[in-house]
This record gives C-alpha cells, structure tokens and sequence, in this order.
C-alpha cells in the first residue's frame, strides 16, 4: 500500500513557530558582530563567557585610556592617542550615528532632536533592521584613516550605544554594549596597523597607489579582529569547535566591507583634500541612499515574512494537528535545494512555497481535516481541491513568484495520477516536485495522535521505493543526501505525550478506524456515530 503522504494531519510543534523569526533575524548577519549571549541574557552563561563578556569592554576601556592627558607611556608612540582634533571626532562620531541609523530604518539623531527643539511627539519606537549588527562603516573607516588609534575607536561608541538594539530592555542593554565595545576595539587595532605603515603620511601627500596597501592592512585588521571575537564568543557560549574562528573570519569578510571601505577612503582623501569636510559630506549622499534603500529592501522582505507567517498561522488554528508542519515542510524543501545548488534568491521563494503549500486547506471543511478515519470518495475530492484553494488564494501576492506553481500542483505525481491537473514527469514545475518530496518526508516522520512517526530510516526507504512512480527522484536523491549530511529532528509529541497509546503502525499498514466526533441531535443532546470503517 501507498503512502498518503502529505495528506494527513500532524502534530503539534509550536517550538518550529517560535524558533522561525529566531532563525530569520540570525540569518544573513553581515559586519561579523555575534548576537552573544545576547540571546542568552538572564540565563547562566558559562563562567568563561562571562569572563569574555567583561574582557572585551574592559579592553575598549584600555583603547580610550590614550585620550586622557599624560595617560600614554613615553616608550609608546604618540599616534595612539595624539594629536586628538576633537570637532572631527565629534563630527565624525555624530555622522556615524546618523547613517548607521538610517541604514537600520530609525529616525536619525537629526529627526530625533529637531522633534525635540519643535516640541512634537516623539517617533514611534522600532526595532532596527539588524538589531545584531552595525550596518554602515564607511564614516567609521574613514575615521580609522584620519585620527589616532584612542579616537578612531571613541568614533564608534556613540552608534552602537544611542540605536535601538530591538526588543526587551536587559537584552538591548547588553547587545549594545557589546557591541560598541566590539567596534572600539576593532578601530583601535584598524587604525594602529594604518600608521604602522605610515598610511597618514601617505594619505596626506595623497601618494596613489602607495597608500592603498596601508588602507587594504587596515581593513584586513579590522576584519581579523572582529571575526576573533565573534568566535571566541561562539566557542565560550556554545561550545562551539574552534574552527569557528574561521567561520567568524568568512563573516565578517565580504564585497559590502570592501565597498564601505573604499567609501571610507573616498570620505578620508576628500576631508583631507582642499574642499575639506563639506566635499566629504556632499559624498556621502549616494551612500545615503543606497543605506536607505537596503533598510527598506529589508523592511519589505520583513512584511514579506509577516504576510507568509500570518497565512501559516490561520491554517494552523483551523488545523491543530498541522501545527509546524509547514515550517519543516519549508526547512526540508530547501535542505533539498541547497543540495541540487539552487541560487539563494530561489531558495527564499522555495522556502515561501513549503510553507504556504497548505494554505488552500482554509478552504476545506475543519471537520474534514480534523476527522481521523477514512473519507468517503466526495469528501476525499473536497480535501484534494485544497491546491487549487491555495493558489486562488495566494496568486495575487506577486513576491511569491515560482511559489504559485509549487503551492498547486505540489500533490502531482511522476506517474501522472496526481492532482489537480494531472500532470506527469517534467511537467510538474521543480519546486512542486520539491515540496512533493519534503511533505511527504514530514508527514511519515511525524507523530500523530493515531499512529506513530516513522524511524527516518523507514521514511527515506519508503521514498526510495516510491520514486519513478509518485516522487521525481533527482529530488529523493536529495533528500537523503542532505538528511545524511545535517541530519533530521522529526516533530515531537507535545509536553506531557499524546491521551493514551499512540499505535505503532509501520508504513504501508491501513491506520485503525477511528469514532468520528459526536453530532448535535435535533433534540439539542449529542448522539453517538457510529465510526468509519
């Protein structure tokens, strides 16, 4: 007997749910700064994470020490902490904070403070585009370029310490702290290897390309620095192996480093040059803009998420069983992908159709999808319409793109004697026959309240056996490569397990019939019914 794969209710996994905007806001971090232990503020973090999470301030502390008068030994060069121009660093700082805060979608501290002066009310509070990360450098490097190694890592604390870090007080506290502290520290050592190289002198004499290697040191030691502590903090608070350090590196590394850099040089030699600050600040409105349109791209990708969550969700109330189905449906489909090389912004859509494959099931009876036994045929037909409810659904959202064709015809088979339209082979579109896959993995794998989940073992045997005829099997290959190489974690019983004995049935065993739910007598009781058989 065939499996009904992906036609049958699930159990419910409201960690899947809750772990999703987790999983998105750490995604895609840039600049190389870590969300700590931030995520683990008011939990016990390992003594030496604690003792890390101290160092690093302390050691911001120790960069500033310059700054103060007859703070620096006479055996260390002068250049860590003089001559200090402090109108450029207090411009310099106060820039920063501006395009960092445009970069991240919030009011500047321009907006914020001429709001004050008119005595209007205050903007609305939210959360910052990358509550993790600074988004915008090129002022900062450009004071790495231009002060001593003490006031080049002053230049980066306002920023980090004035932006909103996202929600939760204690947590943003932290996070911020973090990382400024992170930042400081990373100037200090940028801006130290630049006049180690004697990059000021090059840059003021305007000596091309000679000051560019001083430059390329500079960046590189800021990188280097950053990728270190990020992971020396993964390793502490995670455990993670010490490879991570390079992984941190390969982070913090990247074409929109060396783009602010180059910025950032651009702002220096223009500052520098004889039209002085204003021509600097005339070059930083192409950068302006394009900080405000990657915020609002990142906004729009952001209510692109709330609208797919907000679909998910409404099923998942009228289906209680499906309860985070459709998220490891998402996360199967492009652990599929991600192995068959598909291209990241086709893995985002992917991801789109894994999710909301199920929608269309808002448009089936609830107590159809809620019944536990065998349907009869004209039930059977108005469940299996569900696609097509889907696409009717979905098809106005035009960011959903190629997720239209998986959403419905994701229940099409090989052999062609799927539905709705029959489709056979490499008529089905790829992501349809990518979901086909991963919800049928999910649904064998998981729980339910009549029948256990299979070993997924048992479940990739069952594919295997079944490609040709129901699953393409590039896709099948897939699958179990991918399950082989990250392993899979099926869906879990809720706290407390399932009323009474969940029946171990192997795959391809007819499931038990089961009662269906009392009806309402005409004479307002309820009356029994009698089973499906």
């Amino acid at each position: 007997m065939r499996p009904r794969a992906g036609a049958e209710p699930y159990p419910p996994d409201e960690r899947s749910l809750r772990a999703a905007p987790a999983r998105r806001r750490g995604a895609g971090r840039e600049g190389g700064e870590v969300e700590i232990a931030t995520d683990s503020a008011g939990a016990d973090l390992p003594a030496g994470a604690v003792r890390y999470l101290v160092a690093v301030p302390v050691a911001a502390l120790c960069c500033l020490l310059p700054l103060l008068p007859g703070a620096t030994p006479d055996w260390l060069p002068p250049w860590l902490g003089t001559p200090v121009d402090w109108p450029k660093v207090g411009l310099l700082a106060f820039l920063h904070a501006c395009w960092e805060a445009l970069s991240q979608g919030l009011p500047t501290p321009c907006r914020r403070l001429g709001r004050r002066l008119l005595r209007r009310p205050a903007l609305r509070e939210r959360p910052p585009v990358h509550p993790d990360v600074n988004a915008f450098f090129p002022v900062l490097f450009a004071g790495i370029l231009m002060l001593p190694a003490a006031a080049a890592a002053l230049v980066a604390l306002p920023a980090a310490l004035c932006n909103p870090q996202g929600p939760g007080a204690a947590r943003s506290r932290l996070r911020a702290r973090w990382n400024a502290a992170q930042l400081a520290v990373c100037a200090f050592t940028a801006a130290a290897v630049f006049h180690l190289l004697a990059g000021p002198r090059l840059l003021l004499g305007s000596s091309f390309p000679g000051a560019l290697l001083p430059a390329l040191a500079a960046v590189a030691a800021f990188c280097l620095v950053n990728g270190v502590l990020v992971g020396g903090m993964l390793m502490l608070a995670e455990h993670r192996p010490p490879g991570v350090l390079l992984g941190g590196l390969t982070t913090a590394v990247g074409p929109p480093v060396l783009v602010h850099a180059a910025g950032g040089l651009m702002l220096a030699v223009l500052w520098q040059g004889p039209y002085g600050a204003f021509a600097a600040l005339l070059a930083l409105l192409p950068l302006s803009i394009s900080a405000w349109v990657f915020s609002q791209g990142h906004r729009e990708g952001d209510a692109h998420q709330a609208t797919v969550q907000a679909l998910v969700q409404a099923v998942e109330i009228k289906d209680a069983y499906t309860r985070g189905h459709s998220e490891r449906v998402g996360k199967a489909a492009v652990l599929i992908a991600r192995q068959l090389g598909m291209e990241p912004e086709r893995l985002r859509t992917l991801r789109f159709a894994g999710v909301l494959h199920d929608v269309g099931k808002l448009g089936v009876a609830t107590e159809l999808l809620r019944r536990n036994g065998p349907l009869t045929e004209e039930e059977r037909h108005a469940v299996e319409v569900h696609p097509v409810y889907g696409h009717e659904l979905v098809r106005g959202i035009a960011f959903l793109g190629e997720a239209h064709a998986g959403i419905l015809h994701h229940h099409e088979r090989m052999d062609g004697r799927g539905y709705p339209a029959g489709l056979a082979g490499a008529q089905i579109p790829e992501f349809a026959r990518i979901i086909a896959v991963a919800d049928a993995f999910d649904s064998m794998t998981s729980t339910r309240s009549y029948r256990r989940g299979r070993p997924v073992a048992e479940a990739v045997a069952e594919l295997e056996r079944c490609a040709g005829s129901q699953f393409d099997p590039v896709m099948v290959r897939a699958l179990v490569a991918a399950v082989a190489r990250h392993g899979w974690q099926p869906a879990l019983p809720p706290p407390g397990g399932w009323a009474g004995e969940v029946p171990d049935i192997p795959l391809g065993v007819p499931e038990p019939a089961r009662a269906a739910p009392p009806r309402i007598s005409s004479q307002g009781g309820t009356a029994a019914t009698a089973g499906p058989t």
